[in-house]
């Protein structure tokens, strides 16, 4: 059995009758989260924090999983939660927004409202194409991790970023484009005005011109950086979703 690198393991925390699901990004893992995770706990949610499969170990691990084994772990932590909470909402950083969007299309009567920090959707990269051919010559490329304006702060992230892994992310992220009509929920969406892993305009823009929801409030973050939960402006995050769980899951 592999050993979980310490600092980020899943975590939860039992609260009142309204609930989190906090979800972490593509090679990173919960320790992105983990501060977020506590100050929500600390003002009474019920929390989940799962471990997306293949994370928070060795790259070696992420490249024997799918999008389908971090969606079984999703719905299994979201299942978690619903059975013992009356209103829920999800946040997710990165891929993790992903996760929470697919969360929205595909169980949106059980969800309140979403907190989507920098969630990430499509990919510019040019070559971003040869992705699925050169998974099979070249197991890994340069990670991606750590995109941290404020210094010291440290996600724990991969070294590397697992091609196959990659490609069947990107496979993800075209189905969860597909189906962004039908979100409807509440959202909360922040953007980091400074992001070396995607473009933040491009990402924010897909998702604001592809959601069906009226409940939107949009925030610039110009502090932080891609790690924003981990940046200068997380304790902004940490009050803005707090207010926004608290006020979408009001009975």
């Amino acid at each position: 059995m592999v050993q979980v690198m310490p600092g980020c393991e899943a975590w939860s925390a039992e609260g009142g009758d309204a609930g989190v699901l906090v979800l972490h990004g593509f090679t990173g893992n919960p320790s992105s989260m983990r501060p977020l995770a506590e100050a929500l706990a600390d003002r009474g949610f019920a929390v989940e924090l799962p471990r997306l499969p293949g994370h928070g170990t060795r790259w070696q691990c992420l490249q024997k999983t799918t999008w389908h084994d971090w969606v079984r772990e999703v719905v299994a932590a979201f299942e978690t939660l619903r059975a013992r909470t009356r209103a829920r909402v999800v946040v997710g950083l990165s891929g993790g927004g992903a996760l929470a969007l697919y969360l929205a299309e595909t169980r949106g009567e059980h969800l309140s409202g979403l907190t989507l920090v920098n969630p990430w959707l499509y990919h510019t990269d040019p070559l971003r194409v040869l992705v699925p051919v050169v998974k099979w010559v070249l197991p890994a490329v340069p990670g991606v991790g750590n995109d941290i304006a404020k210094p010291g702060a440290d996600e724990q992230p991969y070294p590397k970023a697992p091609l196959k892994a990659a490609s069947s992310f990107m496979a993800f992220q075209r189905r969860v484009r597909a189906h962004l009509p039908e979100v409807t929920a509440p959202i909360l969406l922040f953007s980091s005005r400074q992001d070396h892993v995607f473009d933040p305009e491009k990402n924010s823009r897909l998702l604001l011109e592809g959601i069906a929801s009226s409940d939107v409030d949009h925030i610039w973050l110009e502090r932080s950086y891609h790690v924003a939960t981990l940046d200068y402006d997380a304790d902004e995050i940490e009050e803005r979703t707090a207010a926004f769980v608290a006020r979408v899951t009001a009975p």
